[in-house]
């Protein structure tokens, strides 16, 4: 498993704003590969409870405005990180806590709430992996082996952010290798996925961890889901 459950905080199950342009919306992802379980704060309210290395929370309605958001080690007061975030009206936010639990850091970012363009798929890279090295990234066809493909991003590295690329829309399978790598038929991965289908004009962000509760050179991933088509939602 890639995180441990958290007991969300939910005033909503909707994964969109659309309809609520008076409200805010942020979820949040635990990429710490050795910080422990998690309590998130917007101010003084709670957002999530013991997060732990790849949990992803639902999308939570807020009040628009600054903001701190916080974290304390589960189950206690002790506050390990805390950062400042505008939050607009009618926008969906991300907020990533990484890094080694000596070293936290977050990471606010807005993500993208309306349809991608017929016929394409929107798709964030985000590195939150501390121990993987500069990676390069392929979205291998259904059909298709990574020897034939060229990397949709290189010299992806921790705390990139790619910004949404653009694709067509389809069944692509995910593998990463270390930057400059040659792929051969045979070759190891740092990770290689399972066939994903990309629907037209969806909308996601992966995130790059640490593997947890091991030194094995790689990493796993974490999908969100930004924006899905209602016929596909």
């Amino acid at each position: 498993m890639l995180g441990v459950s958290a007991l969300l905080v939910l005033l909503s199950g909707c994964q969109s704003v659309t309809g609520s342009p008076v409200l805010s919306q942020v979820r949040l992802i635990d990429t710490s590969p050795d910080a422990p379980g998690l309590d998130a704060y917007q101010g003084t309210a709670v957002l999530a409870y013991n997060l732990g290395l790849g949990t992803l929370t639902s999308y939570v309605p807020i009040t628009p405005g600054l903001y701190n958001i916080s974290a304390d080690q589960a189950g206690t007061h002790s506050q390990l990180i805390t950062a400042p975030g505008t939050f607009a009206a009618n926008a969906q936010y991300t907020v990533l806590i990484g890094n080694y639990a000596n070293a936290l850091q977050e990471l606010i970012l807005q993500d993208q709430s309306t349809a991608s363009p017929l016929g394409q798929v929107n798709l964030r890279f985000i590195d939150q992996s501390v121990r993987s090295g500069a990676l390069d990234l392929y979205l291998v066809p259904s059909g298709a082996t990574v020897v034939t493909q060229r990397p949709v991003v290189t010299g992806v590295s921790f705390n990139t952010n790619t910004g949404y690329v653009s694709i067509p829309a389809g069944t692509y399978t995910l593998v990463a290798l270390p930057t400059g790598a040659t792929p051969t038929a045979s070759g190891s991965t740092l990770y290689t996925g399972a066939a994903v289908v990309y629907v037209t004009g969806s909308a996601s962000t992966i995130v790059l961890i640490d593997p947890q509760l091991t030194t094995t050179p790689g990493v796993q991933i974490v999908t969100a889901a930004d924006y899905q088509p209602p016929a596909a939602a």
